[in-house]
């Protein structure tokens, strides 16, 4: 793990529409906007932020964070109800993985009830809108810093 902690911010598809894309559900912030955000969230620490739209990109990602990555911040939107893939991509990682999203999937259609990423989440944000980001970024700092100085075992 690098000095400086490195989170990798992925995206997945549809978010490059945040701003755009039903505001009533996801906001005005734009895609922009949040990762401007998850910078500042940072506060110092190596951002990656990163948004695709298709699946195994979004798997590919994954791999590379197992290598360069301190933590995981995933937004994987549709992916999370349907991706096996992706899950198993989240299972091979040691490092802490924070699911995010902007809305409360659990408030909404009961087939986003169903989160993948969940399984291999350390934890989860949602319902906060552009904010999710930022506490999602904070919490997954927090696990690097604790983890870092917790005595090993």
């Amino acid at each position: 793990m690098p000095d400086i902690p490195v989170v990798h911010v992925l995206n997945g598809p549809n978010l490059n529409l945040l701003g755009t894309r039903e505001p009533e559900v996801y906001g005005h912030a734009t895609l922009a906007d949040v990762e401007a955000l998850c910078v500042r969230a940072a506060d110092g620490a190596t951002v990656v932020f990163r948004q695709t739209n298709h699946e195994g990109e979004l798997v590919d990602w994954v791999h590379e964070a197992r290598q360069s990555a301190s933590a995981l911040v995933i937004n994987a939107a549709g992916y999370t109800h349907t991706s096996i893939a992706l899950l198993d991509a989240l299972r091979t990682l040691t490092i802490p993985v924070v699911e995010c999203h902007l809305s409360n999937p659990m408030a909404r259609e009961a087939f986003r009830h169903t989160s993948y990423v969940s399984l291999a989440a350390t934890g989860i944000v949602s319902g906060f809108g552009a904010h999710s980001y930022d506490l999602a970024v904070k919490a997954a700092l927090r696990l690097v810093r604790d983890r870092a100085a917790s005595p090993a075992r």
